[in-house]
């Protein structure tokens, strides 16, 4: 591919625009000019033309995954997700994981503690937890480790118990609540574990009163 000229960009001294004979224009840094001895009237054989296509897939890549983990931070299956949905190609999007993971940026495994450690704090159950960590995309044999990082989820459904009866020993309010820690995800056990204690303690209190 024989190049037809190179201009400096007016926005930057670091970035050239790259013309093609097949009238296809790209911009490249003073790097890879360097680095490909771009100049005009220089033919680019087949795999260095593919080289440096490839190389400017790559690093555009790497600066959206940038911005993206500038809003919110991602697992690298969700990473991999948002790049293909964004038009990068699933070998460059894997490749842009793997560059993330190498420097930092992403990190699976402490992702899923501070999953497990953001849901255990707001009082929910393991079985939410473990629906948020599949939502992520965390691979499964990470669950059970991070999990172990989770506060007491005994406690967890007491004080919710506590806090949304408050003295209430009513059968409807004691099945609501039940059912609400079903939906937070305690087990049955759990759930009905919590509002036992919670009955026993109304009646020492009582008690203690008398």
């Amino acid at each position: 591919m024989k190049v037809e000229g190179v201009s400096q960009q007016k926005e930057s001294t670091n970035r050239f625009a790259v013309l093609f004979e097949d009238g296809t224009e790209i911009k490249v840094s003073a790097a890879q000019i360097s680095d490909f001895g771009i100049f005009t009237g220089r033919i680019l054989s087949e795999d260095e033309y593919n080289e440096l296509r490839k190389g400017l897939e790559l690093g555009s890549s790497k600066a959206r995954a940038l911005r993206i983990l500038g809003s919110r931070r991602l697992s690298s299956r969700e990473m991999e997700r948002r790049l293909t949905d964004k038009g990068e190609s699933a070998g460059t999007a894997s490749q842009t994981v793997r560059w993330l993971e190498d420097i930092g940026a992403i990190n699976d495994t402490e992702f899923a503690y501070s999953i497990v450690s953001h849901y255990s704090a707001k009082g929910y159950g393991a079985a939410r937890i473990k629906d948020e960590l599949h939502k992520r995309g965390i691979d499964r044999e990470m669950w059970d480790e991070a999990l172990e990082g989770a506060g007491d989820t005994d406690e967890s459904a007491y004080v919710f118990v506590e806090k949304k009866l408050r003295g209430s020993r009513s059968k409807d309010d004691l099945r609501r609540v039940t059912d609400a820690l079903r939906r937070r995800g305690f087990s049955y056990g759990e759930a009905r574990s919590a509002v036992n204690r919670y009955l026993e303690c109304l009646e020492d209190s009582e008690e203690n009163t008398l």
